[in-house]
């Protein structure tokens, strides 16, 4: 969603993108209607199935169907939203490059998994703007430097998460070094 909101995105051979997949308490929304759809074509055709559903239904709190419609519905008109007025805002055919991006990239059934990769030349094949850092050595080289600075604080602190902006003002989320048991 974050790559969608620039006018190019950078990336490399080895790099990729992941599908927009909003999640909720951890469950891809998603999923969640795709269960609750399937759970309620199965019980009207055969209502012995309300044995086998109702327990699995019943793990989700009131409420929690309409927040998954509403984080899906939420994602994809942010992404398309950005797509036209930053990525396409030069060109004429801007919402329609945009809602087909969007769609493409929220397909469920296509892609399967949050966790899903959708590499370089997938994502220049749905219509995505992507620029090769590897045809810019020198980008090449400041990006890789940034990277492994990254890598190595993230290896060898508690840290596991760092947003840093191009003022030096930075964001360190740690984990809690583990408790000795004795």
């Amino acid at each position: 969603m974050i790559a969608c909101s620039c006018r190019s995105i950078l990336m490399t051979d080895h790099s990729n993108l992941g599908p927009i997949d909003p999640q909720l308490r951890g469950v891809p929304a998603y999923g969640v209607i795709q269960e609750f759809e399937r759970a309620f074509k199965e019980v009207k055709s055969d209502s012995s199935k309300i044995a086998l559903w109702g327990p699995i239904i019943s793990q989700y709190k009131p409420t929690f169907l309409s927040q998954c419609e509403n984080a899906i519905e939420w994602s994809n008109k942010f992404v398309q939203e950005q797509l036209e007025k930053v990525m396409f805002a030069d060109e004429r055919d801007a919402k329609e490059k945009a809602m087909k991006v969007s769609k493409k990239l929220s397909d469920y059934k296509d892609n399967l998994r949050h966790e899903r990769h959708i590499h370089i030349e997938e994502c220049k094949k749905i219509g995505l703007r992507v620029e090769r850092i590897e045809d810019d050595q020198d980008l090449q080289d400041l990006v890789l430097t940034v990277h492994h600075c990254f890598m190595h604080s993230l290896m060898n602190t508690q840290c596991f998460k760092i947003i840093e902006n191009h003022n030096g003002i930075a964001f360190a989320k740690q984990q809690a070094p583990p408790i000795p048991q004795r």
